[in-house]
């Protein structure tokens, strides 16, 4: 798209600063709005489709056909989620610098697809050893190398696709909507209600779906259909191509402009005054970098919560595994499944706490939001400590049926005890991130400088990027640590675990980063912004 097109006088019925597909200014009425979100929400209900058909049971299948460790498997996992979630800082950089969002949004779409068929093509029987077939759960069936090696070299592509796809399609989808005009300004606000809506909606079906099929179809298929829905979803994105609105900025890249301003702040030295301009950016720069480390502290207190937050995908499913999960007199609940409760959750509860939460608070607080942004997070991270220990107390039921029940040396028999009891931890933790989850998202939009709002999601999810690895290593330490003092806390016969000990320690985590995140939040000064309900600075 020709950058030039943003100089041409504005004609009537323009959107001013967009372009078009072919770069001439864009029209309003025949471009952007609902009629192309669509297409772009089209493609992030598939993209979650795909990205939680691979995660939501993924230690099932490293535990399973792969023969791996559950500490190990855990392990590897969170090292996994965690590259996906901190390379969008640099998939940001190079959307914003070069490829552009849509171009970003197509590239990792393609790199989605190319890795989902890999993934599928590993799990096929050509790849196992003889006399093992494709949905084999025996861990005497070891899988041969190349399977290994196909499969984690499609695992991280599928991480590199997930980190070029997540920061630039939600910015894609409300650039659809100019803010500067007053109905489309409304339909962009609930835009972002319905884009988080399509996520929980696409996580829950295939968390439904994908696992049901991997435990009792297989895992070729398992992993093939996310991949043809992915592939269905880009022919959809690309068929809306003539639809969208394209923004073109001739400003450097956020991350040049911190790069130039830490250089400017370390050598400390002040600019001559023949060359005003460039001290003016060097001092925009300077306060840009301030801007961002004020925040630091808050990211750093939310780490924690990252960690809590990825043990639903890994412990809880072995967790579940071992329960009653019938439902009639032949049907089984997949383990996985369980983590459908999170989005079910968060689904029901966003409309109450829109509708009614909201408007009770105001009526205390005097604020349009209710509570603040720091409130709303505080009381995320306050219910991922009571899912802790809900948790805690459950595996510790659950250990004590093994033990009543006399399967402690059975771990493949199903204990006497209802998967019901765990849905309580599951229900907490989508309460939990409804407020933090959702206002982590919105504090780092918000508080960022505005030159570098496109970059606010990426530290966002770096927060649970450094969680997920620090998970991994506190996994692999503790593991074997316990290992030399007699049985693993995380044993692959779980009768004979301590996650109960894991969660217990999770809880005191999360207990001394409450303290700490309630300290600097006293303490933090929230940027000004002008509300435009009163014209009060908030």
């Amino acid at each position: 798209m020709d950058a030039n097109a943003l100089l041409l006088p504005r004609s009537d019925g323009a959107v001013a600063g967009v372009v078009d597909f072919r770069g001439r200014p864009a029209s309003r009425s025949g471009t952007g709005r609902w009629s192309a979100a669509m297409f772009v929400l089209g493609v992030e209900i598939a993209e979650r489709f795909a990205y939680h058909g691979v995660s939501a049971n993924l230690i099932s299948y490293l535990t399973g056909p792969l023969g791996e460790s559950t500490a190990g498997a855990a392990a590897a996992i969170n090292a996994w989620s965690g590259v996906a979630t901190m390379l969008p800082l640099l998939m940001a950089c190079v959307a914003d610098a070069w490829l552009g969002r849509y171009r970003t949004i197509v590239l990792a779409s393609l790199l989605f697809v190319v890795s989902m068929g890999m993934l599928t093509v590993s799990a096929l029987p050509p790849f196992h050893h003889d006399g093992c077939s494709y949905n084999s759960k025996s861990l005497a069936c070891s899988p041969s190398p190349v399977q290994v090696a196909v499969f984690y070299v499609s695992l991280y592509l599928v991480a590199l696709a997930e980190a070029g796809h997540k920061p630039c399609a939600q910015a894609f989808g409300a650039d659809q909507f100019d803010q500067n005009d007053p109905k489309e300004s409304v339909s962009r606000s609930s835009f972002f209600n319905w884009w988080y809506f399509g996520m929980c909606s696409g996580t829950a079906v295939t968390t439904m779906v994908s696992s049901y099929i991997q435990d009792n179809v297989g895992w070729g298929l398992g992993f093939g259909i996310p991949c043809l829905v992915m592939v269905f979803a880009l022919i959809m994105f690309l068929l809306g191509t003539r639809s969208y609105r394209y923004y073109t900025s001739t400003e450097s890249s956020p991350f040049a402009r911190l790069a130039r301003a830490f250089v400017s702040m370390i050598k400390g030295s002040k600019p001559s005054q023949c060359d005003s301009t460039h001290a003016s950016d060097d001092d925009v720069h300077r306060e840009e970098v301030k801007g961002v480390l004020r925040l630091f502290p808050i990211w750093a207190t939310c780490i924690i919560y990252a960690v809590i937050f990825s043990q639903s995908s890994t412990f809880f499913t072995k967790q579940a595994a071992t329960l009653d999960r019938r439902i009639g007199s032949s049907f089984r609940v997949p383990p996985a499944a369980l983590q459908t409760f999170i989005s079910v959750t968060i689904m029901t509860f966003i409309p109450v706490y829109d509708r009614a939460f909201v408007p009770l608070a105001r009526r205390f607080t005097r604020l349009s939001s209710g509570i603040t942004m720091l409130q709303r997070i505080g009381t995320g991270l306050v219910l991922a400590l009571v899912a802790m220990v809900v948790a805690a107390l459950v595996e510790m039921k659950r250990l004590g049926v093994a033990r009543d029940a006399g399967l402690v040396d059975q771990p493949k028999v199903p204990l006497p005890m209802s998967l019901w009891w765990m849905v309580p931890q599951y229900v907490l933790f989508g309460l939990s991130d409804v407020f933090a989850m959702i206002g982590l998202q919105e504090f780092f939009y918000d508080q960022v400088p505005d030159a570098l709002r496109s970059l606010g999601l990426a530290f966002f999810l770096s927060i649970f990027g450094v969680g997920h690895l620090f998970s991994s290593f506190i996994i692999s330490a503790i593991d074997g640590a316990t290992k030399k003092s007699g049985a693993s806390w995380f044993s692959n016969n779980l009768n004979r675990a301590h996650l109960d000990y894991f969660y217990w320690l999770l809880a005191g985590l999360c207990a001394v980063e409450l303290a700490a995140f309630v300290i600097v939040s006293r303490v933090y000064v929230y940027k000004k912004r002008i509300s435009h309900d009163n014209g009060a600075v908030m």
